[in-house]
Parts: C-alpha cells; sequence; structure tokens
C-alpha cells in the first residue's frame, strides 16, 4: 500500500532515530522510532507499536516515554506529537484532522519494515485510532491510509461533546474559548484552532462497529474523573458480542499519565500475542 508519509529530516541515533513527517494536508509532525529492546529484538518481533497520545501530551511526554519504554519490550516503537502539539506544526482539532496525522505514523512504521503495525491510543488519541481504523469519514477517507493489525483505545471518549464531569467542562473551556486556547498554548503548549468542527467526524461508538475483523481492545479505568463508565460499555456494546476486547481496571484513572508500567505489559502483551518481554 502506497504510504502517505514524507519523511524530511532524520537524525539516526542508535537508540531512537527522530523524523519529522509530512502529512497529506501538508503539516509537519514529530515522530520518533525506538527499536524493539530485550527478547522482541532477540527474537526478531515483527510489530511496530505506533503510540497515539491524549490532548495535551507530545512525544517527549514522561507518559509517552514511558510507554514507549514499556512497548519496546514487544515490538518497535513509533511516538508522534499531533498536531499542535510539541514539536509539530499546525494547530489541534481535538480529535478530527488528527487521523492524518495517525497516518503519516502508522506510514512510517510500514516504510521501516515492520510486516504488523498496531495503534494504542489514549484519550483523544484513543478516539483517532478507533476513527481510523474503521477507515475514518472526511479527510483521511481522501488518501491511501495503510492499515493496522490491530487497534487499543484506552479512555477514550464514546461520543463527542461530552461536558458531563467538570474535567471535561473545562477541557471544553480551554477549546471554545479564546481565553482557554491561550492558557492551553502557553500552558501546555497545545496550539487549538479556534473553527468549529465542519462537518462533525464521525464519533468513536459510531466507528466501532467498522473496524471488525481487526482486534480491539478498549482500556478503561474505574477510575476515570473524564468519562465514566457508560463510555467504554458504549464502545463496546457497539462493537458487537465478538468485535472487541474490554477491560474495566480497577483503580486506573485516565490515560497515559495513569498507566502503570504492569498495564502497559499487558497491553502489549495483547498486542502481540504473547512475545516475552524482559
Amino acid at each position: 500500500m502506497r504510504s502517505c508519509v514524507s519523511p524530511i529530516t532524520s537524525s539516526g541515533r542508535a537508540a531512537a532515530s527522530l523524523t519529522t513527517l509530512l502529512t497529506s494536508d501538508g503539516v509537519p509532525i514529530a515522530a520518533e522510532h525506538r527499536p524493539a529492546a530485550g527478547y522482541a529484538a532477540e527474537v526478531g518481533s515483527p510489530w511496530a507499536i505506533v503510540v497515539a497520545h491524549g490532548f495535551t501530551g507530545a512525544l517527549e511526554r514522561p507518559a509517552v516515554r514511558r510507554a514507549a519504554e514499556v512497548f519496546s519490550r514487544f515490538g518497535g516503537v513509533v511516538t508522534f506529537s499531533f498536531r499542535g502539539h510539541g514539536a509539530s506544526g499546525g494547530h489541534s482539532t481535538v480529535g478530527d484532522l488528527e487521523v492524518l496525522d495517525l497516518a503519516a505514523a502508522v506510514g512510517w512504521a510500514r516504510a521501516l519494515g515492520y510486516p504488523q503495525v498496531a495503534a494504542v491510543g489514549f484519550s483523544m488519541g484513543g478516539s483517532v485510532v478507533l476513527r481510523y481504523a474503521a477507515g475514518a469519514d472526511g479527510p483521511v477517507g481522501a488518501v491511501a491510509a495503510p492499515g493496522v493489525d490491530a487497534v487499543v483505545s484506552v479512555s477514550s471518549p464514546a461520543r463527542w461533546y461530552y461536558r458531563g464531569t467538570p474535567p471535561m467542562r473545562r477541557v471544553h473551556w480551554a477549546v471554545t474559548r479564546p481565553t482557554g486556547r491561550l492558557v492551553s498554548r502557553f500552558g501546555f503548549g497545545t496550539r487549538i484552532r479556534a473553527a468549529d468542527w465542519d462537518p462533525v467526524p464521525r464519533s468513536p461508538v459510531e466507528s466501532v462497529p467498522l473496524i471488525a475483523p481487526t482486534p480491539l481492545l478498549i482500556v478503561h479505568g474505574d477510575q476515570d474523573p473524564y468519562f465514566p463508565l457508560d463510555h467504554p460499555h458504549s464502545l463496546a456494546a457497539a462493537a458487537g458480542a465478538d468485535g472487541a476486547e474490554l477491560w474495566i481496571e480497577r483503580g486506573f484513572g485516565h490515560a497515559e499519565n495513569a498507566a502503570d508500567a504492569a498495564l502497559l505489559r499487558r497491553i502489549g502483551g495483547w498486542l502481540t500475542g504473547g512475545v516475552a518481554a524482559s
């Protein structure tokens, strides 16, 4: 499949390589490849795990680096910063055009020679991987998007515009108000586009039924302060009886910042069919 990726620059460190990818709509995306480590390197794991961070995250954030380090025990890892985040260009559309960023990262993983590529998304990234794996509507439908062989969505919303918790009301203030966007830019390093979605993209719960037969894992915490448990249960129900595996994690909060090494190892094992980690 033809990749939508255009590498611009690369640094070739032995442990990891940094690259700038160009999305199909011309946005430069900062990305990093971490080769497999430990037993996964010894046996030549065929997997690349592409990590899609949450809103206000970036590839250099400690939680994303922790996830990359754990996942590298199961295969190669590609991390990247969504548009408007970190060193990437453009402005965040909070889950809409971000499917093009994920397409660029998956395309790079394919170009690196990995025969199997998985996508793991957290929160906003979780909604993006669900839309992408479903053959996302809107902009990604206009490009030859490379597919993925397994999908994990962690702490994803099921539906858009949810304001039922105080943290989500704060997120909506940050996204929709000029003052909130200034706070996001200078306080969190996240640049947000002011324009509303037009059209509104397909929601995660509408996307999930379209993912099969690709293996899908939905992970959510029973202490998530952003999205209560009706969100993961709605996603799992939409997938159908055999369309997804659902993990409700006791004591787990929200997204990559709350994901400890033990949970990340379990996710890595699920993705790669039990490649041993060392």
